[in-house]
């Protein structure tokens, strides 16, 4: 009988270490050599593109946000100024006693109105601030409650009129106004940290520099391996690439500069003029405390001063309307008439004359002051609108010329070192 012994198996070479032993011959030559640096050359071509694209898009995102978030700013600041102009009429008119002058009382209902509308838009466009606008509504109701039962009060002649307009004049002022100033604080910080997005955008850029670096030295290495010059494909790929590179600096940077000069200019102005406006109408509704309460009222002249100043000061920055620091003095002069007959004891003519609408009394002065003011504020608004919305569309449009700036830059780049290679064979 015969045993069978089965044969021993034969051993077998290790794969990978073929394989590692075969990319290491091919670096080891030029052509191989060449090829990884045409996979250099190409990433760097499109970094150049992918930079440039994400640049432009950033930046026209945060100039899309800053415009968003200011139309956002100046349309809390208008329902603020919506309820202290309510306030102001209020209150002046609760002077008259009995019936309000039909036009105040318009006045007044249109203010409310407009704020009402106002909070409901506004909780529709960012819902960041809708809780706040909504405890802001409710104040609202409660507020113009409190007025409807002071007027009925005053229309019959019953003293507690004032105690309900005093106490809807402390709702408005603890439970409507400071989630209003939240909501503006909150919103300037938005709209700040947008502008500094947008001057920061260009210097994703720079990094472009070092894609720009990587090409030329590529360019020189093959120069010193091929003992030629230039090469055309690299070459232009790295025109092609710095153009762009060029090029949408220059018109991110101009962009990020006109929104600077728009931050510096109408945004600056608009958010000045929006509180002083607001200063002062609440300082008209001191006004007309100070006479209500009748002899204990020098806490709200002491408010007057103090708002009144913080006013001027305000509406004394460069980017404002020149003309709007004399009408708020003219007014505060006029003001002024009114104190002279309280103080000298002549309280029914210092009502007389706080409520009159007579040309050159006080309330007419005011109501000049308001207008320019109210003007001032919509065209500033109105520019710092365009000056953010009609930026964004040529930094997009730069980004997209860039990408396909280093797309075409990285067939120029493999194209050169292909042409290289070949010559090899």
């Amino acid at each position: 009988m015969t045993q069978t012994i089965a044969p021993a198996a034969a051993p077998t070479a290790p794969a990978p270490v073929a394989h590692r032993t075969g990319v290491r011959a091919a670096l080891g030559r030029t052509p191989g050599r060449m090829r990884v640096a045409g996979v250099v050359a190409v990433v760097a071509s499109l970094a150049v593109g992918v930079l440039g694209l994400r640049a432009g898009l950033a930046q026209s995102s945060a100039l899309a946000d800053a415009d968003a978030d200011s139309t956002q700013l100046v349309g809390i600041q208008d329902v603020r100024n919506d309820l202290v102009v309510a306030d102001a009429t209020a209150t002046n008119a609760f002077l008259v006693g009995g019936l309000e002058p039909p036009e105040q009382r318009a006045r007044y209902d249109e203010a409310v109105a407009s704020a009402a509308r106002g909070l409901a838009q506004l909780a529709g466009s960012n819902g960041a601030d809708a809780e706040l606008l909504g405890k802001a509504t409710a104040g609202l109701t409660t507020y113009t409650g409190l007025v409807e039962q002071a007027r009925a009060n005053n229309r019959q002649g019953f003293p507690v009129g004032a105690a309900y307009l005093d106490q809807a004049s402390s709702v408005l002022r603890t439970d409507v106004l400071p989630h209003l100033d939240d909501l503006v604080d909150a919103n300037s910080d938005r709209v700040d940290a947008h502008f500094d997005s947008v001057s920061s955008v260009p210097w994703l850029l720079a990094l472009g520099i070092l894609a720009l670096a990587v090409l030329v030295v590529v360019q020189v290495w093959l120069a010193r391996r091929t003992h030629r010059r230039l090469n055309a494909g690299l070459f232009w790929s790295t025109v092609l690439a710095l153009a762009a590179s060029i090029g949408g600096a220059v018109v991110l940077v101009s962009t990020a500069q006109r929104a600077a000069d728009a931050r510096t200019g109408p945004y600056d102005a608009t958010v000045a003029v929006s509180r002083a406006y607001s200063l002062a109408n609440d300082a008209k509704s001191m006004e007309s405390f100070t006479l209500i309460k009748r002899g204990s009222g020098a806490a709200y002249e002491e408010q007057f001063v103090k708002e009144t100043d913080e006013a001027r000061t305000l509406l004394s920055r460069p980017t404002v309307d020149a003309t709007l620091v004399p009408l708020l003095d003219d007014w505060v002069t006029a003001h002024a008439s009114i104190r002279a007959l309280d103080d000298g004891g002549d309280w029914d003519g210092a009502v007389a004359l706080a409520i009159s609408g007579a040309p050159g009394d006080p309330n007419d002065v005011f109501q000049t002051f308001s207008t320019a003011a109210s003007t001032s504020l919509e065209a500033s608004a109105a520019r710092t609108h365009d000056a953010l919305s009609g930026s964004g569309g040529s930094a997009v449009l730069v980004g997209w010329l860039m990408l396909a700036a280093g797309l075409l830059a990285a067939v120029l780049s493999w194209r050169g070192i292909s042409t290289r290679v070949e010559e090899y064979r």
